[in-house]
């Protein structure tokens, strides 16, 4: 039953690095869509304010459905897969954020394309993550309801 929860708390901190990486991005292409939108509807590539001003609702913890943000807790940076948060750099780093500017309408509606395959592939490998954690409290219950382990257990 050890090695079961463990696994499961393994795989739920795996998720969570996951689920951080995806937020960044998120992060980035909210910030990357605005401009395109804001461009669209005339702003001047070299005026920034606008977009500036955007930032706090922009970056602001939307939860689909009203649903309450996720815990902090599980948001654990250690758990981030290395060279991920580096092939997000990759695609647009916070100085390139800084300045966006400095792409025409072509390279941001690109670069909105690379985020969003990026978190995609993200999305995807979370997903299977998520459905191993939810495989592995499953038989945690199936143990319980079976008598294979019981509460008493917990206190040894």
């Amino acid at each position: 039953m050890e090695d079961v929860r463990a696994l499961r708390d393994e795989v739920q901190s795996a998720e969570g690095g996951l689920s951080f990486v995806r937020r960044m991005v998120h992060g980035r292409l909210d910030i990357v869509g605005a401009e395109l939108e804001r461009r669209r509807q005339g702003g001047d590539p070299a005026d920034l304010s606008g977009l500036i001003a955007q930032l706090p609702d922009l970056l602001t913890d939307h939860e689909p459905s009203g649903a309450p943000p996720r815990s902090p807790r599980m948001l654990q940076l250690a758990a981030v897969p290395e060279g991920l948060e580096a092939e997000l750099d990759q695609i647009v780093d916070t100085d390139a954020l800084a300045d966006l500017r400095t792409l025409d309408d072509t390279d941001l509606d690109a670069l909105a394309t690379k985020l969003v395959d990026f978190e995609r592939w993200v999305s995807d490998r979370r997903h299977t993550l998520q459905g191993r954690v939810d495989e592995l409290q499953a038989e945690v219950v199936r143990r319980y309801r079976e008598g294979e382990a019981t509460v008493d257990g917990l206190l040894d």
